[in-house]
C-alpha cells in the first residue's frame, strides 16, 4: 500500500481532534462540537493520553483512520499552515477534512486492487481514475469543497465491484458452482450478533454488512469482501483474513481478535489483541 495513504498523526495537525463532532458514548467519555478542539489534545497537536485511550473511554479514536488525508491537508493543501497560527484558515482546512478522507479511502481501495494479480484485465482501467481522483486531492481548498463525493465514489466503486468479482472467483473451493452459491446466498446479508465460528467463508461478500458482535473465530475468510462491513466488536479470533479485500485497519480496530488471526500484509494487528 502507497505510504501516502496511510495515517501519519506526526505530520498532521491534530485535525480529526479538532474538525470531527462526537457524543458521549461507549466509544466517547464526553461530548464535544465540531470545530472545538478536544480537551487531550496538546498545543503540540499530539494527544495527551494517546498510549491509555481505550482505559480513559476513548475507544473510537483508536478506530479512527484518515487514511492519510490529515497530513495531506496539513502539509500539501495548507504548506504547513497551522490552524492555531492561521485561525483565519481554520473553518475551511476542517470542513475540508471529511471530503479530503473520502477521496484518501477511494485511494485506498483503488491502490489494493493495483495491487492483485487477480485484476489485471482492470489495471488500466483503475489506473486512470485513480489518477483523476489523486489529482483532486491536490485541488486547492475552496474547489475541494465543491467536490461531488457521490458521483466519484459512484465512478470508482464500478470498478471496485467488478475486481471484487475477479477476485473472489480465485478464492480457493471444493466447488465452484458451491462457492457461487455461496456469494450469492451471503451477499447483503446482516451478521448482527451471528454464530459464524469456524464457518467457511471464502470468497463470500460481505459488503456494507452489520457484522457488530458476530462470531468469527476460527472462519475463514480468505478473498472475502468486507468493504464497508461493520466489524465493531466481532471477534476475529484464530481467523484467516488472508486475501480478503478492502480490510481497513479501522475495521480491525473495532473488532476482536488474537496473536492467531492472520490478516493481510499492508494491515497490522491492533495492539489490544495481544
Amino acid at each position: 500500500m502507497s505510504p501516502h495513504l496511510y495515517t501519519d498523526c506526526e505530520q498532521c495537525f491534530g485535525l480529526c481532534c479538532v474538525a470531527l463532532p462526537y457524543g458521549k458514548s461507549s466509544d466517547f467519555a464526553f461530548d464535544k462540537a465540531s470545530g472545538t478542539p478536544c480537551s487531550n489534545l496538546r498545543s503540540d497537536n499530539r494527544c495527551g493520553i494517546h498510549t491509555q485511550l481505550r482505559q480513559k473511554g476513548f475507544k473510537g479514536c483508536t478506530v479512527y483512520d484518515c487514511f492519510g488525508a490529515g497530513q495531506k491537508l496539513s502539509q500539501v493543501t495548507y504548506a504547513g499552515r497551522d490552524w492555531r497560527d492561521h485561525p483565519e484558515s481554520a473553518a475551511e482546512m476542517f470542513d475540508c477534512l471529511p471530503v479530503m478522507r473520502q477521496l484518501h479511502e477511494l485511494l485506498s481501495y483503488m491502490n489494493e486492487m493495483l495491487l492483485r494479480p487477480e485484476t489485471a484485465s482492470l489495471r488500466d482501467a483503475i489506473r486512470s481514475v485513480y489518477q483523476e481522483t489523486e489529482r483532486l486531492t491536490d485541488l486547492e481548498p475552496s474547489a475541494i469543497l465543491r467536490l461531488d463525493i457521490p458521483s466519484q465514489r459512484a465512478v470508482v466503486n464500478e470498478l471496485l465491484l467488478q475486481g471484487s468479482e475477479l477476485v473472489r472467483a480465485h478464492a480457493p473451493s471444493s466447488s465452484h458452482e458451491q462457492g457461487k452459491s455461496k456469494r450469492k446466498k451471503l451477499k447483503g446479508r446482516d451478521f448482527l450478533g451471528a454464530n459464524l465460528r469456524g464457518a467457511d467463508l471464502r470468497g463470500a461478500s460481505f459488503r456494507g454488512s452489520l457484522m457488530i458482535a458476530c462470531d468469527l473465530r476460527n472462519a475463514d475468510l480468505r478473498h472475502a469482501d468486507l468493504i464497508g462491513a461493520d466489524l465493531r466488536d466481532a471477534d476475529l479470533g484464530g481467523a484467516d483474513l488472508t486475501g480478503s479485500i478492502f480490510l481497513t485497519q479501522s475495521q480491525l480496530n473495532a473488532a476482536k481478535g488474537n496473536s492467531r488471526t492472520r490478516l493481510p500484509a499492508h494491515l497490522n494487528l491492533p495492539e489490544h489483541w495481544l
